[in-house]
């Protein structure tokens, strides 16, 4: 005979189910160093979110229309900002764990939601050639519209017999392809890719890679490092300089390569939750993914609103794989060969 099991929700009994919302948190009652300590944002960043993302999180469902949409944001920037479900962040807002947990993924599927309003390109063309004087105006580099590099977060294991997500240190990891304008903001994020694909394979099987073979974007480029394949609309570092002009070239290519690796370190300072401090995320290969591309929406959107990502406390030097993983990596393709010694000899001689 079936035993019935109740399961019981104890914010649900302590506060009733879906009538109402509950303000056990009121961001008035704080100041705004309380709030960028607990939760790594000012107070009218918090006030746009809740705006920006409140019918997302007041849908009529049987647990999370108990918790308001500001403490529900509060508690995702807690655990985006810190890495950790801690307790002392739950009774700071009133909710226990188990709702912590719920508040996150509430939250994290909104801003995956709003990824593609908020992650792009820019369409006119005006804006296209602003990014290539702003790229130019920093080393020289021409026709530069994105800087374009891979990042790895730790996971869970999936499971023991799937080895695909186990990347070149023997680790879990999604392998996230992502590419920057000069400010640091975000115009393009994939973050599925299983960590043992090596970048290049990344890149060829993405849908930025399709995009501009389709000739999206045509006289302009990516800016790439040696773990890429040079292409028409990708150019890597030469592997050896032979002459003064080539110097040049990869002495520029450096410098705005650079603004990726900033913008790497900045959200894994930022979004503690990826930068594995705190252990690897505990979650699906998906679900990270999704949490994951929800720290980039909100990147860019503190972006917009002003927040200066530079200003943000730098950890340590992103660490570089060995170089002579790459030493397979200079391209076949003669008309990409071309058109970057024609950008060398234009530019830099």
């Amino acid at each position: 005979m079936a035993i019935p099991i109740t399961v019981l929700d104890c914010d649900l009994l302590l506060y009733g189910r879906g009538h109402r919302t509950l303000d056990r948190f009121k961001l008035d009652d704080v100041t705004d160093d309380y709030l960028m300590s607990m939760y790594g944002f000012p107070r009218q960043f918090i006030y746009y979110l809740v705006e920006l993302l409140g019918a997302s999180l007041s849908r009529p469902t049987q647990r999370s229309r108990a918790i308001s949409p500001e403490t529900q944001i509060l508690a995702a920037l807690g655990f985006y900002t810190s890495g950790s479900f801690q307790t002392r962040m739950g009774d700071a807002i009133g909710i226990s764990q188990a709702s912590m947990s719920r508040c996150v993924a509430n939250v994290t599927e909104a801003l995956v939601e709003r990824a593609s309003q908020i992650i792009r390109f820019p369409a006119d063309e005006a804006s296209i050639q602003t990014l290539k004087d702003e790229f130019y105006g920093l080393a020289g580099m021409p026709g530069v519209i994105g800087v374009v590099d891979c990042i790895h977060v730790a996971i869970k294991a999936p499971n023991a017999e799937d080895l695909s997500y186990v990347n070149h240190k023997g680790l879990h990891s999604l392998n996230c392809l992502m590419v920057c304008d000069i400010r640091g903001a975000l115009m393009a994020v994939e973050t599925n890719w299983p960590g043992s694909l090596q970048d290049y394979a990344v890149l060829q099987q993405s849908s930025l890679s399709s995009q501009f073979e389709a000739g999206m974007h045509k006289d302009s480029w990516l800016l790439g490092d040696s773990s890429f394949f040079l292409r028409t609309w990708l150019m890597t570092p030469l592997h050896i300089h032979e002459t003064p002009a080539e110097y040049r070239y990869n002495m520029a290519h450096s410098a705005t390569h650079s603004v990726i690796e900033k913008t790497f370190r900045t959200l894994c300072s930022r979004f503690r939750c990826l930068d594995g401090s705190k252990g690897a995320l505990q979650y699906s290969p998906e679900k990270s993914s999704h949490i994951i591309l929800a720290c980039c929406v909100l990147h860019n959107i503190s972006l917009e609103h002003g927040m200066d990502i530079w200003s943000s406390p730098m950890t340590g030097p992103m660490e570089q794989p060995p170089e002579e993983e790459y030493e397979h990596m200079e391209s076949l393709d003669l008309e990409a060969d071309r058109i970057r010694q024609e950008l060398i000899f234009t530019h830099f001689s």
